[in-house]
């Protein structure tokens, strides 16, 4: 769950650059600021541990923040941060790369060489999702990483898009991980920001047996996600796609103690019983919303769904209806 760092506006105005600063100083690396219009910044931190990573949710108004060589010789906690947009523009300038970052990409950084920045390009209010942890965890050689500091990297597809989808589910996420479910949720997301920049650099070969094989289940979770509509979706097809074996796939899958068609039979449920609980999905008739997650025929889709839930499509949506009123 995320946990409120900071909210600069339950502070006086005058207080409220003084704060920014100390609090991201303690949360995320040290940096000296400058504000266009101070007596009405307005900024938010959030953060959630992952082990020996951390999520980080912050919006703010327009700012300038800059990491210089002194800041660094006097503390360097030695971390990558590597953050997805979620609204706004803001520029980056570090290890002689410039970008404008704009919703939906990304931006990777090393706190150990120098950067300014500057939030907020086109004067408006901005927000990202920051994703830190120690620079050792990088499965991918630094000598491969850096060029790409300092550079916009896209979001809208491959591993790009997972990575994205995950950081906002863990933002989502509610009170029931527990400490050991952040630990391996750190580890994983690490290898997935490995990926992604790895992907980027063409190296993702580089990535070690370990790593490869946390992205690749994650790539094909997606995968089954975008295409739970599919009647025909199963372990070949997700194999196929991904150009590995059925074979390898299983063991993939298995390394997480789950198995291919058990992921599709779940997702679909899943899908299916938000749906007959959607009130603005109520005249849409039964039949039609297990056509929409891959089930074609109406028996079909009432066995699976009584086998799962251990009542029929029908009596689940009027008691979801009477209890919602």
């Amino acid at each position: 769950m995320m946990k409120m760092v900071l909210d600069v506006s339950c502070l006086p105005p005058e207080e409220r650059t003084a704060a920014w600063a100390e609090a991201t100083d303690r949360a995320l690396v040290t940096t000296r600021f400058r504000f266009p219009e101070p007596e009405r910044f307005a900024a938010q931190i959030s953060a959630m541990e992952l082990g020996p990573a951390q999520l980080s949710l912050m919006s703010y108004e327009p700012l300038q923040s800059y990491r210089t060589p002194r800041l660094i010789r006097q503390s360097d906690p030695e971390l990558y941060q590597i953050a997805l947009i979620t609204a706004g523009k803001q520029g980056i300038e570090q290890g002689g790369g410039q970008s404008v970052v704009q919703s939906g990409q990304f931006l990777l950084y090393d706190s150990s060489r120098p950067f300014e920045a500057l939030a907020g390009v086109d004067g408006e209010s901005s927000s990202s999702l920051l994703l830190q942890f120690p620079r050792r965890l990088m499965p991918l050689s630094e000598k491969r990483a850096a060029p790409l500091c300092g550079k916009a990297l896209n979001v809208s597809g491959g591993m790009g898009h997972v990575f994205g989808q995950t950081l906002k589910a863990l933002a989502r996420s509610g009170t029931d991980l527990t400490d050991a479910d952040r630990v391996r949720l750190g580890s994983t997301v690490v290898d997935l920001a490995a990926a992604t920049i790895a992907g980027h650099a063409d190296h993702l070969s580089a990535l070690p047996p370990e790593s490869r094989t946390t992205v690749l289940y994650h790539q094909t979770l997606d995968f089954i996600s975008q295409n739970l509509h599919d009647p025909d979706l199963d372990a070949s097809l997700v194999a196929a796609a991904h150009n590995i074996s059925t074979r390898t796939l299983h063991r993939v899958f298995s390394a997480h103690q789950v198995t291919v068609s058990d992921t599709i039979r779940h997702e679909r449920m899943s899908r299916c019983r938000r749906d007959l609980a959607d009130p603005a999905l109520h005249d849409i008739p039964v039949s039609a919303v297990g056509a929409r997650w891959g089930y074609s025929r109406p028996s079909d889709f009432a066995r699976a769904f009584r086998a799962a839930t251990g009542t029929t499509p029908t009596a689940y949506r009027a008691a979801a209806c009477a209890k919602g009123t």
